[in-house]
């Protein structure tokens, strides 16, 4: 069969549901096709340990020295975020919407559980790679699934976690129609590479919902066309740029290999061959062009719950701006300048030697002789000097690139000059820190709290029997354990996360009152102010609920409890007195009258 061409159309048998989805795919990818690009340069400065793998490379200076200011904003953004974002154990409340739903077993429960299911390792590491793509990328895109990480013991039993779990989508893994008027609308479409040993796995999963026959096909097809990819020696004629498939040369090599492209598909769908409307379907592709699964979203939610935002919004494009993208040319700047400055020195502690007429080699060294005739000249060329002192210049742009970012010096634990009083460094810190305080509230209620109620909706799905879970609690200091079932963690309302909102509203709120307090207007509004319902929301934002300390007027009994024992102490005195006053005189008083006079301890 060598030397004759083989057309691919000949051994595949498309779906044209299938081809219509890579078409999007394709469409979609190629819209962002600049945004790949930004996003690779970004990454090679983050990573770069000198010039030679950025852009920089092309510069022609000896020295290739690179300022890792980029990545060490990138450090300190997310130190910072992932603190604010979980400044408490409870970052979490349930906002019922129901009478039912708002009874404080309900509101332990749900809290306690989803508690427990971020207090998993998983959780805590895949969340902080979704921060990673909120900074490095601008755009963070995540989803939930159904984990069981259960392992049966030597005595029968299964122990591990069940239940409820983060799922990050790379951002250069998933397409979307870019121009659609919400994230939630657009339909979309995420790759994945899998060896063919999941892909038999994933079609036998999917026995409950087809039928075995069906499966069956399926995987033989698979297999029949990369048999006929394996054993075909000659050309390969591919007409369809469909089957072009990313990381691999030719629609042969992909088949020859040992991975599976899979692309699912979310959202509403109009198959113009058959004449239907999928609706919020679920539609996976194998090969670009074959459909093994179709059919709808399982989830209580309208929309498929995968869930994004950006760090900076842009209005017409759903792509948005990372806090790094254009700080790029200002760190292209800091490098140029650095190494300028460095082959500068250079020259001028080894500068170029013009030599003029016949000259006696010689070796450049202090104490060197050299011998020349009457019209021969050893000259040093000297370079300008003025650049050595661009060090304020590289200050600048590094004090800008910090400014830009939306990271405030005090994050870093630097102060900014000028003596200031306690409150001032308060009021300071809080109005440097605001684009801060946007970026994580933004990331906080588009990202966090969309993804917990939808964790929480596929707990309700997916929860049979009961479930075991570990509650810490704050009073008694001490772990305990509470058994759950799906109705415990049934109700009508929402999961709200409190952390960086909170956190930065009662800071702000604890300062203006403090500021208030010690004005000249607090003597004429402090009637005016319940000190119990004050008392009640210091209570609140100071975390000290479970610690029940305040309590209406509770200071006034615990005086005449005091004055009560002080009472009953004086009398315990007057009786000793009494008896001793039969006992002659070498009874001691002393001790129980100083007793009586310091009062009660």
């Amino acid at each position: 069969m060598t030397g004759r061409v083989l057309e691919v159309e000949d051994i595949i048998t498309p779906d044209m549901a299938a081809k219509h989805i890579c078409d999007y795919h394709i469409t979609w990818n190629n819209l962002r096709s600049t945004k790949l690009k930004d996003w690779e340069e970004t990454r090679r400065y983050v990573y770069a340990t000198d010039t030679t793998s950025t852009t920089n490379s092309a510069l022609p200076w000896k020295n290739k020295t690179t300022l890792p200011k980029l990545c060490q904003i990138r450090d300190n953004l997310f130190s910072n975020y992932t603190a604010t974002m979980f400044p408490t154990r409870v970052p979490v409340e349930w906002e019922a919407n129901e009478k039912d739903s708002d009874s404080r077993n309900k509101r332990d429960a749900i809290k306690n559980y989803m508690q427990w299911v971020m207090d998993q390792p998983s959780f805590k590491a895949e969340i902080q790679k979704v921060v990673l793509d909120y900074i490095d990328y601008g755009n963070c895109i995540v989803t939930t699934e159904w984990v069981d990480q259960r392992t049966e013991g030597s005595n029968g039993i299964k122990t591990g976690y069940v239940g409820p779990a983060i799922k990050r989508i790379n951002p250069t893994d998933i397409v979307f129609n870019p121009t659609a008027e919400s994230f939630e609308n657009s339909p979309k479409i995420i790759r994945s590479i899998i060896s063919l040993g999941e892909l038999k796995d994933m079609l036998e999963k999917m026995s409950t919902d087809m039928d075995r026959d069906t499966l069956e096909s399926l995987w033989n097809y698979c297999k029949d066309i990369r048999t006929q990819a394996h054993e075909y020696t000659g050309d390969w004629n591919q007409k369809d740029s469909l089957y072009n498939v990313d990381g691999f040369g030719s629609f042969q090599a992909y088949l020859r290999s040992d991975f599976v492209e899979i692309l699912t598909f979310y959202g509403d769908m109009y198959d113009r061959d058959s004449d239907t409307f999928w609706k919020n379907r679920v539609i996976t592709v194998v090969d670009r062009h074959k459909i093994i699964s179709n059919k709808p979203n399982p989830s209580y939610f309208a929309t498929p719950p995968i869930f994004h935002t950006s760090w900076r919004i842009k209005p017409d494009n759903l792509w948005g701006m990372g806090p790094l993208d254009n700080l790029i040319g200002m760190q292209y700047r800091i490098d140029h300048i650095e190494n300028l400055k460095a082959d500068v020195w250079d020259l001028a502690t080894y500068p170029v030697t013009k030599v003029k007429g016949m000259v006696e080699n010689f070796t450049w060294q202090p104490g060197e002789i050299i011998h020349m005739d009457n019209e021969s000249d050893v000259d040093l060329v000297q370079p300008a000097v003025q650049i050595l002192q661009s060090d304020s210049e590289i200050m600048f742009y590094m004090n800008l690139m910090e400014e830009i970012a939306g990271a405030p010096k005090e994050a870093m634990g630097f102060r900014t000059p000028g003596e200031k009083t306690r409150y001032e460094v308060q009021s300071l810190e809080n109005a440097a820190s605001r684009v801060f305080q946007t970026k994580i509230k933004q990331f906080e209620e588009q990202i966090v709290e969309r993804l917990l109620n939808a964790m929480l909706e596929l707990a309700r799905r997916n929860l049979t029997g009961t479930t075991t879970i570990k509650v810490f609690d704050d009073e008694m200091k001490a772990a305990t354990f509470k058994t759950l079932t799906v109705e415990d963690i049934n109700g009508i309302g929402r999961i709200k996360p409190i952390a960086a909102r909170h956190f930065a509203e009662q800071a702000q709120l604890i300062q203006n009152l403090t500021s208030l307090s010690q004005s000249q207007l607090w003597p004429v509004v402090a009637p005016h102010f319940s000190s119990v319902k004050l008392a009640k929301m210091l209570e609140k934002n100071f975390h000290m609920e479970q610690e029940e300390i305040v309590l209406p007027y509770v200071q006034l009994s615990e005086q005449a409890e005091g004055q009560r024992m002080a009472q009953a102490l004086q009398e315990q005195v007057l009786q000793s007195t009494q008896t001793a006053s039969g006992m002659g005189d070498d009874y001691d008083l002393q001790p129980a009258l100083q007793q009586m006079q310091q009062g009660p301890m």
